[in-house]
C-alpha cells in the first residue's frame, strides 16, 4: 500500500511538470510559426540592404524575448507563486552566469550590434585582421564571408569565418560602408623621365573615367591624379571611388583599360627595370 501511495505521488509531481513542457512547447512553436511567416513576408517587400539587415536582425531579437518569456512562464506555471518564480529565476540566473561566462560577453557584444549598429549584414568589415562582408550576425558569433585569405585582394574566397562577439570589445573594427558603398582605391602607372607627362596624365584620367562612368553618378566624386617622384620615373597615381564589393573588379579593368590607351601614344613610356648601356665618346 505504501508503495501505490509513493506512485501517486510521484505521478503527482510529474504530470504538472510534463504538463508545462507540453504547453510551453506548443506555444513556442505556435508563435515561431507565425514570426517566419512574417519575417519572409517582410523579406520579400525589403528593398535596400539595412531594410533586409534590419528585418534579420530584430527577427531574432524577437525570437530570443519569446524564449525568454515561455521559459519565464514555464517556470511560473509550474511553482505555482511569485516566491517559486523568484526562487527559479535566481537559480537559472546564477547557473547560466557560472556555466556561460564567455558566451555572456559574446552576448553583451550582440547587444551592442543591436543597439549602436555599427555595421550591417551585407557591410564589408575588418575585425581585428579578419576581413570580410557581413553573412549573419547571431547572438554569439559574427559570421563573415572571408575576403583574401586563399588569396590577397578584395574578393571573397569562399570560405565562411566565425567572429566571437566578445572579440567586438577587444579589436578594432573597420566599416568599409558605413557612410555608403563607395571607398577610395587607386591604380599607380610608372612612366619614363622622358614621357610627356601631361599627356600621361591625360590618357590614364580618361581610360579610368571610361571604366568608370556608371559609377561615378553614384558616388558624385570624380577621379583625380596625384604624381609623385620616383628613383626610376614619375609615379601617375590615379585615385578614384568605387564600390567597395567590386573594388578588386574594377582596379583590374581600370589597369587594362590604361595599358591599351597608353600603348596607342608613341609619347608615353612605362618605366620598368631593365638595363640599357649607352656609349659615348669623350672629345
Amino acid at each position: 500500500m505504501v508503495n501505490v501511495l509513493d506512485y501517486f505521488d510521484f505521478l503527482g509531481n510529474v504530470v504538472p511538470a510534463l504538463r508545462t513542457i507540453i504547453v510551453a512547447v506548443l506555444v513556442f512553436v505556435i508563435f515561431n510559426f507565425i514570426f517566419n511567416r512574417v519575417k519572409n513576408s517582410l523579406l520579400k517587400i525589403a528593398k535596400t540592404k539595412k531594410q533586409i539587415s534590419n528585418v534579420e536582425i530584430f527577427s531574432r531579437l524577437l525570437k530570443y524575448v519569446l524564449i525568454l518569456i515561455v521559459v519565464i512562464f514555464a517556470i511560473f506555471s509550474y511553482s505555482g507563486s511569485l516566491t517559486g518564480l523568484g526562487i527559479g529565476i535566481g537559480l537559472f540566473s546564477a547557473a547560466l552566469g557560472w556555466a556561460l561566462q564567455k558566451p555572456i560577453t559574446g552576448i553583451a557584444g550582440w547587444i551592442m550590434v543591436v543597439t549602436k549598429r555599427p555595421f550591417e549584414i551585407g557591410d564589408r568589415i575588418i575585425i581585428g585582421d579578419v576581413r570580410g562582408d557581413v553573412k549573419d550576425i547571431s547572438l554569439t558569433h559574427i559570421y563573415l564571408r572571408e575576403i583574401g585569405g586563399i588569396v590577397q585582394g578584395e574578393e571573397n574566397s569562399g570560405r565562411i569565418i566565425m567572429v566571437p562577439n566578445s572579440k567586438l570589445f577587444e579589436q578594432d573594427i573597420t566599416n568599409y560602408t558605413l557612410q555608403d558603398e563607395y571607398v577610395l582605391d587607386q591604380v599607380s602607372v610608372t612612366i619614363t623621365y622622358e614621357s610627356n607627362l601631361d599627356n600621361a596624365m591625360k590618357v590614364i584620367l580618361q581610360a579610368t573615367k571610361r571604366v568608370l562612368d556608371k559609377y561615378v553618378q553614384g558616388s558624385k566624386k570624380e577621379p583625380y591624379i596625384r604624381t609623385f617622384f620616383r628613383a626610376d620615373g614619375v609615379d601617375v597615381r590615379v585615385r578614384y571611388f568605387t564600390p567597395a564589393h567590386n573594388l578588386q573588379e574594377i582596379n583590374s579593368y581600370i589597369t587594362q583599360e590604361i595599358l591599351k590607351i597608353i600603348h596607342k601614344n608613341k609619347d608615353v613610356e612605362i618605366a620598368y627595370p631593365h638595363t640599357e648601356v649607352i656609349y659615348r665618346e669623350k672629345d
